[in-house]
């Protein structure tokens, strides 16, 4: 799941090109991992790929566990090997034994908090649903990750500005971490949100006049 546009990348393509072409695949699953697929095992079990086709598969303890640090899984041998030959692994500090206890009990709730990922799923819908009808131009995300795209960056500002003064706070992200004449705001919906969250959003939205560098200007 890419972090600023809240797409997919097409990893059943991705994994069948690898095997031709004799190249190793990695994923990067840190917005993907608790919030796809069931019990949360990320992008592919949500895309119905073998996770033994992508050789490397990194994640986050942050987002969707809630705790701190990463991860990078794949074969023995390059466990081994990153273990042995990792700079940053080597010459730094082990995790705490707290902190990995309580990774631990938190992949244990994950996984079992299908009811929590399907009201997220709604939550996304119903704001997709609201923002269209506003006429404000989103992102092709099915995730929580939902931009908003308004095009120059003072646009973006201005909007987030207006959007906080009502009490929602939803960032403005611009170049260069967005291309230029892309700039956004990045709205992340969690399980945590009610509908009535949303509704807040999509009323906020509703009385903030924007003028869009993609297309005219319009009222959400």
């Amino acid at each position: 799941v890419f972090s600023m546009d809240g797409d997919q990348g097409p990893w059943r393509e991705l994994a069948t090109l690898a095997a031709q072409s004799g190249n190793w695949l990695m994923i990067d699953d840190a917005h993907g991992l608790g919030v796809l697929g069931s019990e949360g095992r990320g992008t592919l079990a949500a895309q119905g790929v073998p996770p033994a086709s992508v050789h490397i598969q990194m994640g986050t303890f942050g987002k969707a566990l809630g705790v701190a640090g990463a991860f990078v899984g794949g074969s023995r041998e390059l466990v081994e090997y990153l273990v042995n030959f990792a700079r940053h692994y080597v010459y730094s500090t082990h995790m705490p034994a707290a902190q990995a206890c309580a990774v631990s009990k938190s992949i244990q709730l994950v996984r079992v908090a299908d009811e929590s990922r399907a009201h997220l799923g709604q939550l996304i819908a119903r704001f997709r649903q609201g923002a269209k009808a506003q006429g404000w131009q989103l992102g092709a995300s099915d995730t929580p990750i939902q931009p908003l795209l308004v095009g120059e960056s003072s646009v973006a500002l201005q909007l987030a500005e207006r959007l906080r003064e009502r009490g929602v706070w939803a960032g403005a992200i611009r170049p260069p971490t967005v291309p230029v004449g892309t700039a956004r705001l990045r709205i992340t919906l969690s399980a945590a949100h009610s509908e009535q969250d949303v509704d807040r959003l999509l009323d906020a939205l509703g009385v903030c006049p924007a003028v869009t560098t993609l297309g005219e200007a319009h009222y959400g």
